[in-house]
């Protein structure tokens, strides 16, 4: 008898962009692939990636994610002249790559890459159209956040 496994709907996460959501206001999701060189896909494989500082740039018609960092490994990349923050092109579909442009150049959203993770065997990377945050709207947040976790705190003891 062959038993399978219950698929899970979850992706494992390779890298994360926490930073994001305190500093945009996110709108819309795109799913994008990655041109990576295998010294990189093996470092990414070993967790020496990171896309804090990262953001994606629009040249000729084409997505770039600049700004991401990802540490070489040195059995992996010996015979190899590594740039760990090269420029990146990202494999999206020309529709999506169309609204990305007028997104960005008429309505001045930015995008921003927030998660990267696997997708059975390929690497793919989540970005989002999103607004600058404000230093009030930045408050605004946390001050509910706060709320919401001392209205928690209340709920769990009153009970």
């Amino acid at each position: 008898m062959n038993t399978k496994k219950p698929k899970t709907n979850t992706k494992p996460t390779i890298a994360l962009n926490k930073k994001a959501r305190h500093e945009y206001h996110l709108q819309d999701k795109i799913e994008a692939g990655m041109e990576l060189q295998g010294w990189e896909v093996k470092s990414i494989r070993s967790g020496k990636i990171n896309i804090t500082e990262s953001f994606v740039a629009i040249e000729k018609g084409e997505a770039f994610v600049l700004g991401t960092t990802i540490q070489p490994l040195n059995q992996a990349s010996t015979h190899v002249v590594c740039d760990p923050t090269r420029k990146r092109k990202l494999l999206i579909k020309r529709r999506e790559l169309d609204k990305l442009i007028g997104s960005v150049e008429r309505q001045g959203y930015s995008i921003i890459p927030t998660a990267m993770y696997w997708s059975k065997n390929w690497i793919k990377i989540e970005i989002y159209l999103g607004k600058g945050k404000q230093e009030h709207d930045k408050r605004d947040a946390i001050k509910d956040r706060d709320w919401a976790r001392d209205k928690e705190r209340m709920m769990k003891h009153k009970a």
